[in-house]
């Protein structure tokens, strides 16, 4: 029985080796820049390993792309699993700010390939991007609908809410540039998620502890 656990657990060691390693090199080098070779180097296995697990640089690309996104969309539970608006966006833009502090390699990736109009992952935003975007969109229109926030472009907040969270991700050495060339202490992290929350739910008319628009 140990020999099959020890097998899984070898696999799933490598297989967290592989992608570890492929965000970083796929966000210092983009899809066409990148090689299994650095990959396999990085991860500091041979190549022909990485390609037991990934066959072709593509698969192994598609699978950080939808990785990055998976845990950007299990953030968003938070518009299923609770119905108050204040709540909600809180803990949305909480975990999307934790999510590029811990996956910036992730986060860069997936700029990359949409600066370059996503040549491998077009499908999926016409897919599972546009279909994610949109249930969203409705769960924030019936808040507006209620009068639990002020009547935005729902659209456009999930924009801001993207690109405020996943700056700290892809701009991450601007951002110590401008730090005295130090990553943010925890404290000064802390004090960015309270400000980018409190800037977001202002502007949608959303006071802690009030009772919705206006309150």
């Amino acid at each position: 029985m140990q020999k099959p656990t020890s097998r899984t657990a070898a696999r799933a060691e490598n297989e967290r080796l592989i992608l570890e390693a492929a965000e970083a090199v796929f966000a210092e080098h983009g899809f066409k820049g990148a090689t299994t070779g650095q990959i396999a180097d990085r991860a500091g296995i041979p190549k022909a390993n990485l390609h037991y697990y990934f066959p072709t640089k593509e698969s192994l690309y598609r699978q950080v792309v939808e990785n990055i996104f998976q845990i950007w969309l299990d953030a968003a539970n938070t518009f299923d699993d609770c119905d108050d608006p204040e709540v909600a966006l809180t803990s949305y833009i909480n975990a999307k700010m934790d999510i590029s502090r811990r996956h910036p390699m992730g986060s860069k990736v997936w700029a990359n390939e949409i600066l370059h109009k996503a040549p491998v992952i077009q499908d999926y935003l016409e897919t599972t991007l546009d279909e994610w975007t949109e249930s969203r969109i409705a769960v924030i229109e019936r808040w507006i609908r209620e009068g639990r926030m002020a009547p935005v472009d729902p659209r456009t907040l999930l924009y801001m809410i993207w690109a405020t969270t996943q700056h700290y991700a892809d701009f991450n050495h601007q951002i110590e540039t401008l730090n005295a060339g130090k990553p943010l202490s925890d404290e000064q992290f802390e004090t960015a998620k309270k400000t980018v929350v409190g800037i977001i739910l202002a502007g949608v008319g959303i006071h802690p502890g009030g009772k919705g628009a206006g309150a």
